[in-house]
């Protein structure tokens, strides 16, 4: 995988992070879960995943956040009952995880600033 995404699976909690770094297109949000699922890096009963922008910047317009949307909704196989916390610090990068969290449709989104919170959301609620 390109220097844009590094994975990391910690098993104690089953949660697998992606921690994004630098200008994020599109294509590359999809070719990093395509590499995910391809090289069997998501373990199938794993609880969730912590999807951390902090150190990156969204590099696409706004409205093409329905296509990640559509992305996820057309891998279900991967998605279903999962649970996706996104972390963000930058104000103008915080409205994508806002508005794909109004389109979840099989899965459960939400946005944080933390990765302490987003951690405990992940393992202390339910869908």
């Amino acid at each position: 995988m390109s220097d844009i995404c590094k994975y990391e699976f910690h098993p104690e909690l089953n949660i697998l992070f992606k921690n994004y770094y630098g200008p994020i297109s599109i294509e590359d949000i999809f070719s990093s879960w395509e590499y995910a699922i391809n090289n069997d890096i998501i373990m199938s009963d794993i609880k969730g995943f912590i999807l951390d922008f902090r150190k990156a910047t969204f590099d696409f317009k706004i409205e093409r956040f329905i296509e990640i949307v559509d992305f996820y909704r057309s891998n279900l196989d991967t998605f279903q009952g999962k649970k996706i916390a996104l972390i963000s610090t930058n104000p103008s990068d915080l409205v994508v995880p806002i508005l794909f969290n109004a389109k979840d449709k099989g899965y459960v989104s939400k946005s944080f600033s933390t990765q302490e919170a987003s951690i405990e959301w992940l393992l202390n609620t339910h869908l």
